[in-house]
């Protein structure tokens, strides 16, 4: 498996139980066991950390992003899993490194994301979202 989507597959898995839990545990300490866990050989862990930084810090703004992209669907109706992926596709989308990660991946990493972890519909979910969002983007350039 390729560094950047088993670093991207630590995170999901990090913020799908720290999101399962009410977000009242301790993400760093989440993040820390699955990186152990999941990636033992994995020499650089900055991805994984720049991912979460940009979800925590942007995290209301990219929930509202999943709201206003997926109107029939509140947040807290979405599949724990595919809410996670979303909002680590949006992360990228919007606040990632556009130069390491192009936008056209990030959204394609999403819904390999959504197809190994989610359920029958997760991948066109994702896809839909997140290509909606990119559109929005590309409108406004």
């Amino acid at each position: 498996m390729a560094t950047r989507h088993l670093s991207r597959s630590i995170v999901m898995q990090s913020l799908y139980e720290w999101d399962f839990f009410d977000k009242k545990r301790n993400l760093k300490e989440i993040l820390e066991r699955n990186i152990k866990e999941f990636g033992p050989g994995l020499k650089d862990t900055s991805f994984i950390y720049q991912i979460i930084e940009n979800i925590l810090n942007h995290l209301l703004e990219i929930d509202k992003i999943i709201e206003k992209a997926a109107p029939e669907w509140p947040l807290k109706q979405i599949n724990i899993v595919d809410r996670n992926i979303l909002r680590i596709g949006l992360s990228e989308l919007l606040y990632g490194k556009k130069e390491e990660v192009p936008p056209k991946v990030a959204i394609n990493e999403a819904i390999e994301l959504a197809k190994s972890f989610g359920g029958e519909s997760s991948g066109k979910f994702v896809n839909g979202v997140l290509g909606t969002v990119f559109k929005e983007i590309e409108k406004e350039k």
